[in-house]
Parts: C-alpha cells; structure tokens; sequence
C-alpha cells in the first residue's frame, strides 16, 4: 500500500468515527460497575444536579424582586448569607459524592499507584483553580454578588482568569475527578461527568445573565456621565 492510500484510509477513518457512539460506550463501561438504584449514588446525583440549580433560582429571584437584601437590611448581609448556605450544600454534596463511592465497588484497572498520583495532582490542580479564584472575586464575587447589586468595577483577569474562563467551575469538577481517581471509582467518574455536565448548563443560564447586568451597569454610568 501506498503512504498516500494509507493516509487518506487513516484520515477517512478519523473523520468516520463517531464520537456520540464513544461516548456511549464510556457511559456504558461505567454503568457496569455502576448500581444507580443504590441510596448513596441517588443521594449523590440528587445534590450534583440540585446545587446549582439552587443557587441560580435564588440569585435570580433576589435580583428581580431584592426581597432577601430588604429581610437582611443589606445586599451585602444578603449576600453572605446565600454564600455560606452554597458552602454548606457542597459540603453535602461532596459527602455524597464520598459515599456513593465508598459503597460501590472500585476498578481494578484503576487501583494502581499511577492512577493515585494523577489524581493527587488533578485534586490539588482543582484546588488551586478554586482558591486563587476565591481569593481573585472575594467572597462577594464568588457567590453571587451582582445579582444583589455589589458589582465590581472591572472584569477581573488577574490568574486563574487569565488561564481558564470559569475557573471556579472547572477546578471543582476536577477535584472530583481526582478523587474519584484516588478512589479507582468508576462511580466516581460517572458521577463526575454529571458534575461537569451540570457545570456547563448552569454557565448557559449565568453568563448571559450576568453579562446583561453588567452592560446594564454601563449603560447607567454612561447616561450619568
């Protein structure tokens, strides 16, 4: 054969793989090993997918109507308040997470010391996109604080902004990957890809939502200008 025919066949074949059909087998493998009737792993997708959704419906809601800034007397009372309930639901869903894997079985394939170490380095990644981005937005710009109004001048593109858009997100969904790594849990892993997945709707409904209230912003400034 030919370098020319094996490289068109090589190419051809690329470009005939269905990536849906892979993805499908992934969740399929997963499943495998996965009982998604058991207590733990319901527990758990229930919190992954309540979460977010949570904290959207409320920030919206304060938005729209600032009755939570008006029962606290401050956005900024408010503000703290929507905050550490957000902390204390990832608490629980990070114990669901935890024993969901806990009580399914692991991947022997999975349980070996380089699997480990790469989760190891993926959950303290993770942590350093979680934190500096904390430490970048404040508490008030981590959780939600434009919706009651507490905007900040400028976008912030100081590190981890300036590596990865929605750091926050992303370095969440990969200390779960790295933990369910550390585990060898194929729950985990399934379960992480909920993370990730419900990760990326949310960012469809927030960033819009906030985008418009910042040009809103600007278009106030401008008019008293």
């Amino acid at each position: 054969m030919s370098s020319s025919a094996a490289g068109h066949d090589c190419c051809g074949g690329l470009s005939n793989i269905d990536f849906r059909q892979a993805d499908l087998f992934v969740m399929t493998w997963l499943l495998g090993y996965v009982d998604p009737t058991e207590p733990s792993f319901v527990a758990a997708v229930l919190t992954v997918v309540f979460n977010p959704l949570f904290w959207n419906v409320v920030a919206r809601w304060e938005q729209r109507t600032r009755k939570l800034s008006r029962a606290f007397g401050s956005p900024y009372l408010a503000c703290y308040f929507l905050g550490s309930s957000i902390l204390l639901l990832n608490v629980l869903r990070s114990h669901c997470f935890t024993q969901a894997m806990m009580r399914q079985p692991k991947m022997e394939g999975l349980d070996n010391h380089a699997t480990y170490f790469l989760g190891l380095a993926l959950l303290g990644g993770g942590l350093v996109f979680v934190l500096s981005s904390f430490f970048a937005l404040g508490f008030t710009g981590t959780f939600l604080g434009d919706y009651f109004g507490i905007l900040k001048e400028a976008r912030v593109t100081t590190f981890p902004f300036n590596v990865l858009d929605n750091p926050m997100y992303w370095g969440s969904t990969a200390n779960y990957l790295g933990w369910a790594l550390m585990h060898a849990s194929p729950t985990g892993l399934l379960l992480t890809v909920l993370v990730g997945l419900v990760y990326v709707v949310a960012l469809l409904y927030e960033e819009p939502f906030t985008a418009e209230i910042y040009r809103q912003k600007a278009t106030t400034l401008h008019k008293r200008s």
